[in-house]
């Protein structure tokens, strides 16, 4: 059932040079993008490879080296790559211990991740990790049976299902206002009914922050 809803993860790619400071950017851009999909139980581990990731390129390669962040599924799992143009310096796996000022980058990538490695190409080397996600398949989501239940609703409000939540803030913007719709409708259903909404919404947002939890 998780995949009637279909949520388009289209692969994405951003140039950049590899500096200290481009690595709090690329963690920002990482959440935003994770967060448009819907994965946000990744985020944290994403931001953290892409740091790790970046940062040996950074040490082993050389500051100012172009660079490009590639990110796609792979699957259920999202894959996240840089690729840099040194075939020579590869990341090594280190037994590293937690007083070590270095060498723990590609341990920590290790640990957090499914797997990880390293292609070589002609002109450039792929560094690459996967991350598990809850999906049961790569176009599902992992709202569950209420977004299930939601995204059937929404489809009534001029949202079919194949345009929910695609890769691009203005699509996302038009289903937002969807949702809105439908909450406004609930609450003129309830007041039509002699209920109190403000009470319903009170407890709806008291219930939904409980099951974040």
């Amino acid at each position: 059932m998780d995949c009637i809803a279909r949520v388009s993860r289209k692969p994405w790619s951003l140039p950049f040079t590899a500096e200290p400071e481009e690595v709090a950017a690329l963690r920002r851009i990482m959440r935003l993008h994770l967060e448009l999909w819907g994965l946000h139980g990744v985020v944290d581990a994403a931001q953290l490879c892409v740091s790790e990731l970046v940062s040996n390129v950074i040490k082993h390669v050389g500051t100012g080296t172009p660079a490009t962040l590639v990110v796609s599924m792979s699957g259920t799992r999202v894959r996240i790559e840089v690729h840099d143009a040194d075939p020579r310096a590869l990341p090594v796996l280190l037994d590293a211990v937690p007083d070590d000022e270095s060498g723990r980058g590609m341990a920590l990538v290790s640990a957090t991740t499914d797997r990880w490695g390293v292609q070589l190409r002609a002109d450039q080397k792929v560094t690459w990790c996967e991350l598990p996600t809850e999906l049961s398949c790569a176009e599902g989501h992992s709202g569950g049976a209420r977004v299930n239940r939601v995204e059937a609703l929404l489809s009534n409000y001029g949202c079919e299902p194949d345009r929910l939540w695609p890769a691009g803030v203005g699509a996302v913007a038009v289903v937002e206002e969807a949702a809105i719709d439908v909450i406004v409708d609930v609450l003129h259903w309830l007041r039509g009914h002699g209920r109190d909404s403000d009470e319903a919404l009170d407890r709806a947002q008291i219930r939904f922050e409980a099951e974040l939890e």
